[in-house]
């Protein structure tokens, strides 16, 4: 009952479902990749299914940008959703 409610919500609402995605992959980055991480991140949002980031160390930046393939995996496998396809990191 409830769950055909909120499905219903979301269908007529598509901003709020991407809202809340893009929320549940900014939670996914903070946890998956650690607060090490998270000092280092400046901007994060979703458009169009990529995660965009920027993030003040260029050696991190080297580093995410090898493994990128596997971090999309695990943030979505956090989120228990496919929220992202690719990630731009800068």
């Amino acid at each position: 009952m409830i769950g055909e409610v909120l499905r219903d919500i979301f269908e007529e609402n598509t901003e709020l479902y991407e809202k809340i995605i893009e929320i549940r992959i900014k939670r996914a980055w903070g946890i998956v990749l650690g607060d090490m991480v998270l000092q280092y991140t400046r901007n994060l949002y979703v458009k169009d299914k990529i995660l965009h980031v920027s993030l003040t160390s260029s050696v991190l930046r080297n580093e995410l940008v090898l493994c990128r393939e596997k971090l999309v995996k695990s943030l979505n496998d956090y989120a228990k959703i496919q929220a992202i396809q690719d990630i731009i990191i800068r």
